[in-house]
């Protein structure tokens, strides 16, 4: 279709023209247990907890109705998740 705009993240191909969020967070370990936080709250707690991955959340629900079409991008640093949404930001501006 002439209106998608297309990101390729290793095996998913994400259609960003049907997004409603977008952002950054890491999944971390702490006191036995994973979870998924925001990237600020990670880096204010760095001292407390591990870091396992980062991920570029992309949800496809409309604003206020729970994350059901969700689509997590992993990323082993924090270069790389920042590198991805450069590539994405790009792709909005050209």
């Amino acid at each position: 279709m002439k209106n998608e705009i297309w990101f390729e993240a290793g095996d998913k191909k994400i259609d960003l023209t049907k997004l409603t969020r977008l952002y950054p967070a890491v999944v971390i370990h702490a006191a036995g247990e994973s979870a998924s936080v925001s990237l600020e709250w990670a880096e204010m707690k760095a001292d407390h907890i591990q870091i396992e991955t980062y991920i570029l959340v992309c949800d496809f629900d409309p604003i206020g109705s729970p994350p059901l079409n969700r689509i997590e991008l992993c990323y082993s640093t924090k270069e790389a998740l920042f590198l991805a949404m450069q590539e994405i930001r790009e792709q909005f501006i050209c």
